[in-house]
């Protein structure tokens, strides 16, 4: 069946070949002064490791995003607006009934933030690695000092691996000693969710009376940047107990071991700074963290519904820059420059996913994914992989361009795939500025959707599909050539 195009088929990846023989030029070049270059490199990088030891690098300061009520009201009314969204859309797809369900339960989850609003209890997590002492400081912070907030507390522990949090409006983050590169990361993840941190150092009683301000000034030092000097305390909730001696009056020696009361005045004092003051700030920012998990669950579903919409306009293109190829072989290196991705996909695309391209801006982008798909290797192998396949049926085979016209779908779906899953990466905020690619992400999607898609069934069964869809230009083809012959 011929497929009827109303749309200019623009074709990208142009000038590839340029680019392929302009690298060959540079390797040749580059290799002329291999050993030198090599030497060079190793004497800079000496040079930079010592100028770092001497002078060494400061961490930039972290600014954790502060929460305010206009934030706030622009999440949720964005949560309303995606919502609302996946509504229209799931109503336009192939199977509406499929997400009623889901709709109805993000409407009530969104509902239900605006009363937390309001809320005057407050939550927090403790959270750390092993044996900190999580349990412990629960229970001593429970057992005593609580009464001295208005507000009402709850305590939760929280795993070891979890670093993204939505309900804790604050965490009390516990290290043993000097803070570690994943603890470090851990924390710096955590301010960039807007959560606020307290770090506590435990076990301080492990270390000698000299020696812990040195120790709490170190750490507080590392966390310069990420956060005030004040919100790194130090205590010991479960201290090490003391050997107690009684001399008794006859002369004898009593001994036994005297428990310790927990000392977390400093963090209790920190905590009856923090929590009037900023409560308000506090329920923002987690009910800013709720709205945005919400969100994050709508855009799967709104994923799922816009997939359903491109995978049919994937198939029409693929089969269209087939039968291009095949009208029109060409060498296998230009198979991605003449016919595997074309500008009016990645406009089509773009429109499914709420990206807005002018005609010049889908060439472009059509440019830059074929681009690095040849580079990847994909076209030369993609080529090779599928002329083994197509060796199987001589007739097909021997019918010039069949595989060039294999090679184009194929390398059409790939990079159609590839964008849906690159669309799909993009953060809501994201679509409604200025579209950029980022190449590093590209790259491994493509690398990815080109794994999944290269079992030797799947080809075989691509290749039938092909080799059904070219059927009608295949006979005419042959048709002509025996009249020729005649």
């Amino acid at each position: 069946m011929t497929t009827k195009l109303q749309r200019p088929i623009l074709v990208g990846g142009i000038g590839l070949s340029f680019l392929l023989w302009l690298g060959n030029s540079m390797a040749s070049s580059a290799a002329e002064f291999g050993e030198t270059t090599l030497l060079g490199t190793m004497a800079l990088g000496a040079g930079i490791w010592w100028l770092q030891r001497l002078f060494p690098k400061t961490t930039p300061a972290l600014a954790p995003k502060t929460i305010d009520r206009q934030t706030l009201d622009q999440a949720l009314a964005q949560t309303e607006t995606m919502i609302e969204m996946l509504n229209t859309e799931a109503q336009q797809s192939r199977s509406p009934e499929n997400f009623t369900a889901s709709i109805a339960q993000f409407q009530q989850q969104r509902a239900e933030l605006t009363p937390q609003l309001e809320r005057q209890n407050l939550s927090i997590g403790v959270m750390g690695g092993k044996s900190v002492g999580k349990t412990v400081l629960m229970k001593a912070m429970s057992d005593r000092g609580i009464s001295e907030y208005s507000q009402p507390l709850e305590w939760v522990e929280i795993p070891e691996n979890q670093n993204s949090l939505t309900d804790c409006d604050l965490v009390l983050f516990l290290t043993s000693g000097d803070v570690t590169n994943p603890e470090y990361q851990t924390i710096s993840r955590l301010l960039l969710q807007s959560q606020r941190v307290i770090l506590v150092w435990n076990k301080q009683d492990q270390h000698g009376q000299e020696e812990q301000p040195v120790i709490l000034q170190r750490i507080r030092e590392t966390m310069q940047g990420l956060l005030q000097p004040e919100d790194v305390v130090a205590i010991a909730a479960s201290p090490t107990p003391v050997k107690v001696r009684q001399h008794q009056a006859d002369g004898s020696v009593t001994e036994w071991i005297e428990p310790q009361e927990p000392e977390i005045l400093p963090l209790i004092q920190r905590l009856g700074q923090i929590l009037p003051k900023e409560q308000q700030s506090l329920v923002w920012a987690t009910t800013y963290r709720q709205a945005k998990a919400l969100q994050a669950e709508i855009k799967t579903g709104l994923n799922q519904v816009r997939r359903e919409k491109a995978l049919p306009i994937i198939e029409q293109y693929q089969w269209i820059a087939a039968a291009t190829a095949f009208a029109n072989p060409v060498p296998a290196l230009d198979v991605l420059a003449t016919a595997a991705i074309n500008a009016q996909l990645v406009i089509d695309l773009g429109g499914i996913y709420q990206q807005k391209f002018s005609l010049e801006q889908g060439q472009e982008v059509a440019k830059t994914v074929g681009s690095q798909m040849l580079k990847l290797g994909f076209v030369e192998l993609t080529t090779q992989t599928l002329t083994s396949v197509l060796k199987s049926n001589t007739i097909t085979f021997v019918a010039g361009g069949a595989v060039q016209g294999a090679s184009a779908a194929y390398l059409t779906r790939i990079a159609g795939l590839s964008l849906v899953e690159y669309f799909q990466t993009l953060e809501m905020d994201e679509e409604s500025g200025e579209f950029s690619l980022n190449l590093t992400t590209l790259n491994q999607l493509l690398k990815t959707v080109f794994q999944q898609n290269q079992q030797l069934s799947f080809l075989q069964s691509f290749v039938k599909q092909v080799i059904n869809h070219l059927t009608p230009q295949m006979q005419q083809k042959q048709a002509s050539s025996s009249s020729s012959a005649s």
